[in-house]
């Protein structure tokens, strides 16, 4: 995010659309680009996190590796999902090298790659960047954690603003450089890490005398074909050409870097901008929605002449869900009656149906390796069963009605959904109170002291494999004082973080997905989440828009690998 890549993260069970792709044989500042107009990305919220190791979610992910950070190994932008989810060098001269069994990797670094500032990027910048992940109180929300607990650092590492010389020490044991070869040392078996790489920013390099940590979280310093020329955090900005980006250190399947320039737009309501979109206003021409798909009220309008063929509609990566908050909601046959009664069927109507939603029996989705119902939501009523759900809140001696807070991210669309909840809820004998909330939200649900009762999530494997989904929610490790990670709901179980251990562990993927389906199991009988559905995603984009597409590398939001403008 997904995503992200939210996903919310970053794989994607996309359907994959066509994209021709031609890097044109350019160096330095022309940065293989052909257009001489520029491309316009509208987010309805500004983005929460522009560093690269805290970015974690999917469009963020997805957009910043086509025009700002590049990364060891990428994956591509192709039609064939076998292609696309298999990653190429990008900073790294190969893919990587294992050894001692997949517990240490290796790779060197390509000569002419270069920061914004003509500087060389170093394997010392590769080591820097991947310290940062330890900073847990600075450099907040991000994906470190798969590198915080498989890194092979001996004692405690609190990362390199606080570090101890001894602490730093041992910290450069576990990742060391050898002239331009970086090689990280994990305490077991990592075979999948150069997909990790591919999907993530969290292993990205950073120059250690640009940052300024926290301070830097709205800052981009590129070392991709693109580059800031004006940023703000509310209002959004324009990018550049990188004159120091060398088109020949790149792979044509990876970035084309087409148009002029990019302007992001922060603030504009989805449905504004799709009423432009739909209506083909000459502001809108150039335009592509970064987050917000088609809202529902615009489904009848998409088959309009004029419309159909900017049209694109893709199955997502991502399932939506909700997550009760362990620290308010303690019961678990409270937490129980708040799923019992909730009303799926009435939330993905209010979202616009079968053409926004699939029904979701998991929090991992189908795609994803590894998956598999949950017993606890295989056979659910998915109306809701209010009578169930009331027997449940008199068996726990709770007052009624039981009053609860949903918390969720702001937009037309998510406000009937969540009225739609809030309705089924007050049927069963809750009486809720709606707090959506805008920019905020995901730094408001990280913090172990909010005070939701239940809240609104969606997630995406960060790599094919259910132990970026469960093991990434709900280990509680990645719990601290000021921030739970992705763990909104502070959910904690010695039991499930043991059957991640052993997953983490395994020799075998058959292993491993046995521990994973038995930490599921374990989360839906104490009710650690409830799914919602699988997220269908509907584009529609700027009639001046060329090569539009999604792909499996760019979790089904728009692909910029190739994307171009008409001049």
């Amino acid at each position: 995010m997904l995503k992200k890549r939210a996903k919310l993260v970053a794989v994607s069970a996309a359907g994959v659309l066509g994209l021709s792709l031609g890097l044109a044989a350019c160096g330095g500042g022309d940065g293989g680009g052909s257009s001489s107009k520029g491309l316009v990305i509208s987010y309805e919220d500004p983005i929460d996190h522009l560093d690269p190791q805290r970015i974690y979610v999917g469009a963020v992910i997805a957009n910043t590796t086509r025009l700002v950070y590049r990364q060891l190994v990428a994956y591509p932008s192709s039609t064939d999902p076998e292609v696309s989810g298999t990653p190429v060098p990008d900073l790294a001269t190969d893919t990587g090298t294992s050894a001692d069994g997949g517990k240490k990797w290796s790779f060197t670094v390509k000569d002419g790659v270069k920061w914004e500032d003509g500087s060389d990027i170093t394997c010392e910048d590769f080591a820097y960047g991947a310290s940062r992940n330890f900073a847990a109180d600075v450099i907040t929300g991000g994906p470190g954690f798969y590198l915080t607990q498989k890194l092979a650092v001996d004692g405690e590492y609190p990362g390199p603003y606080t570090a101890t010389p001894e602490q730093q020490a041992a910290f450069d044991k576990a990742i060391t450089c050898d002239g331009k070869t970086i090689t990280y040392n994990f305490k077991t078996p990592w075979p999948d890490f150069p997909l990790a790489i591919a999907s993530l920013h969290m292993m990205d390099p950073y120059k250690e005398s640009f940052d300024k940590g926290e301070k830097n979280d709205d800052i981009i310093f590129s070392n991709g074909p693109y580059k800031v020329k004006d940023w703000n955090a509310q209002k959004g900005g324009t990018m550049v050409r990188n004159a120091e980006y060398d088109a020949e250190t790149d792979d044509k399947q990876l970035r084309e870097a087409l148009p002029e320039t990019i302007e992001f737009k922060y603030g504009e309501k989805a449905s504004t901008t799709y009423e432009k979109l739909f209506s083909d206003s000459p502001d809108s021409q150039y335009t592509i929605a970064g987050q917000s798909r088609v809202p529902p009220e615009f489904y009848p309008r998409l088959t309009e002449s004029g419309v159909k063929d900017r049209y694109v509609q893709v199955e997502s990566p991502y399932v939506d869900y909700l997550v009760p908050n362990q620290n308010q909601m303690k019961d678990p046959k409270i937490r129980k009656a708040l799923a019992v009664a909730t009303n799926v069927e009435s939330w993905i109507a209010a979202g616009g149906g079968e053409k926004a939603y699939i029904p979701a029996d998991s929090i991992v989705n189908p795609a994803v390796g590894g998956y598999k119902p949950n017993p606890a939501y295989k056979d659910r009523n998915l109306a809701g069963d209010p009578a169930a759900a009331k027997k449940l809140l008199a068996e726990a001696g709770a007052e009624t009605p039981y009053p609860i807070t949903f918390s969720y991210p702001q937009s037309d669309t998510l406000d009937k959904q969540a009225a739609a909840l809030a309705q089924g809820w007050e049927a069963a004998g809750f009486k809720v109170t709606l707090d959506p909330l805008g920019d905020v939200y995901y730094s408001n649900i990280q913090k172990p002291s909010n005070k939701a009762d239940v809240m609104w999530g969606g997630w995406g494997a960060d790599w094919p494999s259910a132990m970026t989904v469960t093991a990434a929610l709900f280990d509680s490790r990645q719990i601290e004082k000021t921030s739970n990670g992705q763990n909104y709901g502070n959910y904690k179980s010695a039991e499930v973080d043991k059957l991640f251990d052993q997953a983490g562990a395994s020799a075998t993927i058959e292993e491993q997905n046995k521990f994973l389906q038995q930490a599921d199991a374990k989360l839906g009988e104490d009710v650690a989440y409830i799914p919602l559905e699988i997220a269908v995603f509907n584009w529609v984009y700027g009639s001046k828009v060329k090569n539009f597409t999604t792909t499996d590398a760019s979790s089904s939001f728009a692909e910029l690998g190739g994307i171009d403008v008409e001049d």
